[in-house]
């Protein structure tokens, strides 16, 4: 699922104008200023949500699909990992903008493989969540979370 969410992005990053960057740059500083507690659950679906919105970029459903899917997978893995995950997750988004604004496709897809492989790790360190998440569900139906 990783390497789709970031070629996925690749794609994105070619077909973004100056008012999805906007609608970024927008939801990039509003999941860094949300407070990690209490919500943390909050602040992690706010941070999950950029994929939704380079899904709105795409003129493609296929790949609008992969980028909504997401959403719900990295707002588990935020979820599971908890508030330490935070600094991360908000200077890889700023890092995946600064990519966005100049329109680097390669450095984009890059920059979102190098966060979902962090993120996935520190998932893995984490243990499993205590509770059922999206990604569970994709693992019972036999997908795979590398």
């Amino acid at each position: 699922m990783i390497p789709a969410l970031a070629t996925a992005t690749r794609i994105a990053c070619l077909r973004l104008n100056s008012q999805h960057i906007t609608t970024i740059e927008n939801a990039v500083e509003l999941g860094a200023q949300a407070p990690r507690s209490p919500g943390w659950e909050q602040k992690a679906a706010a941070h999950a949500e950029i994929f939704s919105f380079l899904a709105e970029a795409v003129d493609d459903p296929a790949v609008a699909g992969v980028l909504r899917m997401g959403t719900g997978i990295v707002r588990d893995l935020a979820i599971t990992t908890g508030p330490a995950a935070d600094r991360i997750i908000i200077n890889s988004r700023r890092r995946l903008l600064a990519r966005l604004r100049a329109g680097d496709a390669d450095a984009a897809e890059h920059e979102m493989e190098r966060h979902l492989s962090c993120l996935h790790f520190m998932w893995r360190l984490a243990g499993r969540p205590r509770v059922r998440t999206a990604i569970d569900d994709r693992l019972d139906r036999g997908a795979t979370v590398p």
